[in-house]
């Protein structure tokens, strides 16, 4: 996740995401009705997903024997990982990872973490994996490896036939959820440059939970949403309609899953995964979740851009 130091959280490079929830546990008002937004999201079918006993073979005897990757997740941030209404984590990066430890014939055991232990709990060893929608940054890099899986940006929505332009928002209001590299950088900007031309400023509206900015958009409160990219589609695919793209995806990031430094398992999950990826589950896994979008082609061991 794109984080910034705000009440205690990283900031790493320019892009900070999501601090509290995202499109979890709020409320998202639709045709008049509430309802908690875990139990309106779509039905999401599982992949089946083989054993490669050539790659299996290379699992780290320890991991083999016990026949479980301890992996440190941070919840909620729908729709990568989040917790159900039976309170199981489920999203697109959990049945991602659970398709590889198929491929390896393991089990992912899911461990809830606040995001700031994760990466050193995995330097410690408490946790075989890191996997969190953690962006793959230089400045990460210097702590640990990170094998990348997916590509986030940000994304603007609008109500659906109701335009605005991204780079033309001047006088237009904005919904973001606070704390975000939206609210606090990419926004902010855009409304500086209105001024500077000797336009209106955006009119910045921010939400504690990105639940209560799409909501806010779905009832035309606001002009417009930013937010990181698989969150505006999921958003998207939540509203049935009522919201749609507004320009492209920009500025994107790859997500990695994050390993201790030099880790054997490092190359292991990143053949794991291209292994999906040439074989087409990688791509319906994303199809199923709406992230298509962020689909990578060549999953590589840091692979930061900043």
């Amino acid at each position: 996740m794109w984080r910034a130091v705000v009440a205690g959280r990283f900031l790493l490079g320019k892009h900070a995401l999501r601090l509290l929830s995202a499109l979890a546990g709020g409320v998202l008002v639709l045709s008049g009705c509430t309802t908690n937004i875990e139990d309106i999201g779509p039905e999401v079918p599982k992949v089946p997903v083989q054993r490669v006993d050539a790659i299996a073979a290379r699992v780290p005897a320890p991991i083999a024997q016990s026949g479980a990757l301890a992996v440190g997740v941070n919840v909620p941030y729908q729709p990568n990982e989040y917790r159900d209404r039976n309170g199981n984590i489920v999203g697109f990066d959990v049945d991602l990872m659970n398709a590889v430890t198929a491929v390896l014939g393991i089990r992912a055991d899911y461990i809830e973490s606040a995001f700031e232990k994760i990466i050193p709990a995995v330097q410690a060893g408490t946790y075989h994996v890191g996997m969190s929608s953690i962006t793959d940054t230089r400045e990460r890099e210097k702590q640990v490896d990170l094998i990348t899986y997916f590509a986030a940006g940000v994304q603007w929505a609008q109500r659906t036939g109701q335009p605005i332009d991204p780079l033309n928002a001047c006088g237009k209001r904005v919904a973001v959820q606070a704390t975000t590299v939206e609210h606090i950088e990419e926004v902010p900007a855009k409304s500086a440059q209105c001024v500077a031309e000797g336009n209106p400023p955006i009119v910045i509206q921010a939400f504690d939970e990105q639940s209560a900015a799409t909501n806010a958009l779905v009832l035309g409160q606001v002009d417009g949403m930013s937010a990181d990219s698989p969150v505006t589609a999921y958003a998207i695919r939540l509203t049935e309609g009522k919201i749609e793209p507004a320009g492209p995806v920009f500025d994107a990031q790859p997500y990695g899953w994050a390993v201790a430094t030099g880790s054997p398992l490092g190359p292991l999950l990143r053949d794991a995964l291209q292994h999906l990826i040439d074989n087409g589950i990688y791509r319906q896994i994303a199809e199923n979740w709406g992230v298509q979008e962020g689909a990578i082609s060549t999953s590589v061991i840091n692979g930061a851009r900043s």
